[in-house]
């Protein structure tokens, strides 16, 4: 597998995200990833501008420039990664990259679009024409499923990346009233966690690996970890009470490892400056080797 970090907060409200992939890599992922028996190359990170050399050009899609330029490169980054045959590891940064991973995903497999289980306490399926933040962060989804319009216009994207009907977004606690519309009139699986509550993460689970993978089709897993309570993830730029338990996260990447069909993984919004001594990016490091294959016993 390769590791590429992206160091990138201009798709949130708030700063320290940026220092994610360094706080991810601190708390020893390479070397952990390496004792489950991997090859791991880290090919260090993009290239990322900050707030301060940056302006805000639309209030509805803030440094819109400055992150479609950072997708950009890690879409060709990803795609390369992939037609060498290896897995790419993302770290965030926020979760606006998310369109950069998909973006390569979709090239790294000739143009076939991927199917996506998105954990996660928002759908992040806003676009600049209903968002009400003007946040991309919380944009990434519903751009990379063809909602990108000319805020990321064709041929340079892909008009489409994934398929709708193939995501499964599990964890959701907190969505917008009219992203809510949008998730529903595109397909998207959406498992809350009310739907958690009901059936059991094992259950879910079992239901959103089944979404993803159609047709016996690999997927690609995006992990933000503010889809776990605060509790146990307190490092994260926005929290929300009421989030999935540190062993039903485990269990969730322990069920994609055991599906054998994840090709591609992004762990973001790991945010060091809002986290109690690392805890949030040891979490992270602790569920991507779950994912990888890590077992009690």
């Amino acid at each position: 597998m390769e590791v590429i970090g992206v160091p990138l907060d201009l798709g949130a409200d708030r700063r320290g995200v940026d220092m994610g992939p360094f706080a991810i890599r601190y708390a020893g992922l390479s070397d952990k990833l390496r004792s489950l028996g991997h090859r791991v190359k880290d090919a260090g990170n993009i290239a990322t501008p900050v707030a301060e050399e940056s302006k805000i050009e639309f209030s509805n899609a803030k440094f819109l420039s400055e992150v479609r330029s950072v997708c950009f490169n890690l879409s060709k980054t990803v795609s390369g990664i992939m037609q060498s045959g290896k897995l790419p590891l993302v770290l965030g940064g926020d979760h606006s990259i998310a369109i950069g991973t998909l973006a390569g995903i979709y090239r790294g497999r000739r143009k076939k679009e991927a199917g996506v289980i998105w954990l996660d306490a928002h759908g992040d399926f806003n676009t600049p024409d209903i968002t009400p933040s003007g946040n991309i962060h919380g944009m990434s989804l519903a751009i990379s499923s063809g909602m990108g319009g000319k805020w990321f216009p064709i041929p340079q994207w892909p008009k489409r990346a994934i398929d709708p009907t193939r995501i499964a977004i599990v964890g959701a606690r907190e969505l917008d009233p009219e992203e809510q519309k949008n998730l529903r009139t595109n397909g998207v699986h959406v498992f809350s966690m009310a739907d958690i509550d009901r059936l059991g993460m094992q259950e879910v689970m079992n239901q959103a690996i089944r979404v993803a993978s159609a047709s016996g089709d690999s997927f690609h897993v995006s992990f933000d970890m503010d889809v776990v309570d605060p509790s146990d993830a307190p490092g994260v730029g926005t929290p929300v009470r009421g989030g999935i338990t540190y062993r039903e996260a485990h269990l969730a990447m322990e069920m994609i490892h055991e599906a054998g069909v994840m090709e591609s993984l992004e762990v973001v919004e790991v945010n060091p400056i809002l986290d109690q001594h690392n805890a949030t990016a040891e979490l992270a490091v602790e569920l991507i080797l779950s994912s990888m294959g890590k077992k009690i016993i």
